[in-house]
C-alpha cells in the first residue's frame, strides 16, 4: 500500500512541476501592462521609447520578409532572404542593447553588425544588376504577389532605417554600420522585387 501511495505522490508532484514549468513559460507577463519594456540586461524603458521603435521596426521588417519567403516561387530569393533574416537577428539584439551596455553584450559574446554583413548585400546588388535589372526608372508595386511582397517589405525596411536615424540623431547609436546596413537592403529589396517580375513575364 504505501508502495502505491509513494507512486500517486511522485505523479503528482510531476504533474505539479509540469504545471509549474507552464505557468513559468508562459507569453503572458504582463511586465508591459504599465506601458514600459525590457532592454538587453533587465533596463527599463517607455515603448514608445526611440530604441524600442528602432527595433520593433526592425522587427516588423523581419516579419515582411517572412511573407516575402513564404510567397517566393524562386530558390534564389527564399535562400537570400532566410539569410538576410538571420542578419537581423544580429541588428535587433544589437539595438536593443543600450550605448552603456554594449561592452558587456560584445564581453558575453553577442555579434554586432559589420560591413561584411553589408558586402554580402552589395554582391547580390552586382548579381543582379549584372543581368540588366537596374534601379533607374519607377515600378508600381503589385505586378506579382511575391514583388508586392518584397515591396511592402522595403517600405517597411526604409522606416526602419529612419528609426535608426533618429536614434542615431538622440546620440544613442554607437554603430553607424546599422543604417549602411538597413540602407543596403532598402536597395536590394528593390532589386530583388523587379527581378521576380522579370521572371514571371513573358520575355523574362
Amino acid at each position: 500500500m504505501a508502495s502505491a501511495d509513494t507512486s500517486i505522490a511522485i505523479r503528482a508532484l510531476r504533474f505539479t512541476f509540469r504545471i509549474s514549468l507552464l505557468v513559468r513559460m508562459s507569453i503572458v507577463t504582463k511586465t508591459g501592462d504599465a506601458g514600459t519594456t525590457g532592454l538587453m540586461y533587465n533596463r527599463r524603458v517607455s515603448k514608445s521609447h526611440p530604441r524600442v521603435e528602432a527595433y520593433g521596426s526592425v522587427d516588423e521588417l523581419n516579419t515582411a520578409l517572412g511573407l516575402a519567403r513564404a510567397t517566393a516561387e524562386h530558390e534564389f530569393i527564399r535562400d537570400n532572404l532566410q539569410g538576410i533574416q538571420r542578419d537581423l537577428v544580429t541588428l535587433m539584439g544589437e539595438l536593443a542593447t543600450g550605448v552603456e551596455d554594449l561592452p558587456r553584450y560584445v564581453k558575453d559574446g553577442y555579434s554586432l553588425v559589420t560591413a561584411e554583413l553589408t558586402c554580402r548585400l552589395e554582391e547580390l546588388v552586382r548579381e543582379i544588376e549584372s543581368q540588366n535589372i537596374t534601379s533607374h526608372g519607377w515600378a508600381t508595386p503589385g505586378a506579382t504577389m511575391n514583388s508586392a511582397a518584397l515591396d511592402a517589405a522595403r517600405s517597411t525596411c526604409r522606416r526602419a532605417e529612419r528609426r535608426v536615424c533618429a536614434l542615431q540623431e538622440a546620440h544613442q547609436l554607437q554603430n553607424a554600420e546599422i543604417i549602411v546596413y538597413l540602407n543596403r537592403l532598402s536597395d536590394l529589396l528593390w532589386l530583388f522585387a523587379r527581378w521576380v517580375e522579370t521572371k514571371q513575364s513573358p520575355d523574362g
